[in-house]
């Protein structure tokens, strides 16, 4: 007869180097027992964990899925039942476009004792490798994080016209594939052509790789260059200090003209 009860730690992994994990997070690899993580998550982080941790890849691709999210919550729910001390590591944070909010309804409704650890978002992150302030007291006062994936594919359910005039910043995840009708949308809304705006592909890893233009021609410069996902879109004139700011190697590094 033990006294032990399961729990899930739902924690974010941060955007890509593993250095940008957070204190209670590296607390929450080191106690698991079983570890679900996703296609993101940076793989040198799970040398911290216990020589016995059950490892679960639970990685999702534009396309494929190899664990479907419902198969994720019987997982979740059958490893915390059994006693273990379960972490659903995820890139990222888990709350910004990680589908934690959903795994965390599932575990409220099951009664399953389960905490949030909150980890550093791309969104941020991956411009600040770029050398791209997301606010600046000249020139954005407001940010706002958009997916550019939706449920259904593409993003048309999005209030693009509001983002367009009442946003200084616009963080886009998942948004390469939809790029030509991100920038078209906006565009439409009336969004000035001339916009700067950045994709940041591999973000804050040895691989990251920034390229910039207009939203009138950053899709030629992205079909060029061969950007793909994992890639930020970053839109606003705090692009513009990219060049000035940028401080991390990039392997490809292009200056930003502007």
């Amino acid at each position: 007869m033990t006294d032990k009860k399961g729990k899930v730690y739902i924690v974010g992994a941060g955007p890509g180097d593993p250095e940008l994990i957070t204190v209670k997070a590296m607390k929450c690899l080191e106690r698991a027992e079983v570890i679900l993580y996703d296609r993101l998550v940076n793989p040198s982080l799970l040398d911290y964990c216990k020589a016995n941790t059950e490892f679960i890849y639970c990685g999702k691709e534009p396309g494929n899925h190899c664990v479907s999210q419902d198969s994720i919550h019987k997982i979740l729910l059958e490893k915390a039942k059994a006693c273990k001390i379960v972490v659903r590591l995820k890139g990222g944070d888990p709350f910004i476009f990680g589908r934690g909010g959903e795994e965390a309804e599932v575990l409220a409704q099951n009664g399953i004792d389960f905490e949030v650890v909150p980890g550093i978002t791309s969104g941020i992150a991956a411009p600040a490798y770029a050398g791209i302030p997301v606010t600046h007291r000249e020139l954005s006062r407001s940010f706002a994080m958009v997916t550019g994936h939706c449920l259904n594919g593409q993003p048309n359910n999005i209030h693009w016209d509001q983002l367009a005039h009442g946003v200084d910043t616009l963080a886009v995840y998942m948004g390469v594939k939809h790029l030509p009708f991100i920038c078209a949308q906006l565009q439409a809304c009336g969004k000035d052509s001339a916009t700067p705006i950045a994709v940041i592909e591999q973000g804050t890893t040895g691989n990251q790789r920034t390229v910039a233009a207009t939203l009138e021609t950053i899709v030629e410069v992205v079909t060029e260059k061969r950007i793909t996902n994992p890639a930020m879109i970053v839109i606003g004139e705090v692009v513009k200090l990219s060049n000035k700011l940028s401080w991390f190697p990039e392997k490809f590094k292009e200056e930003i003209l502007l």
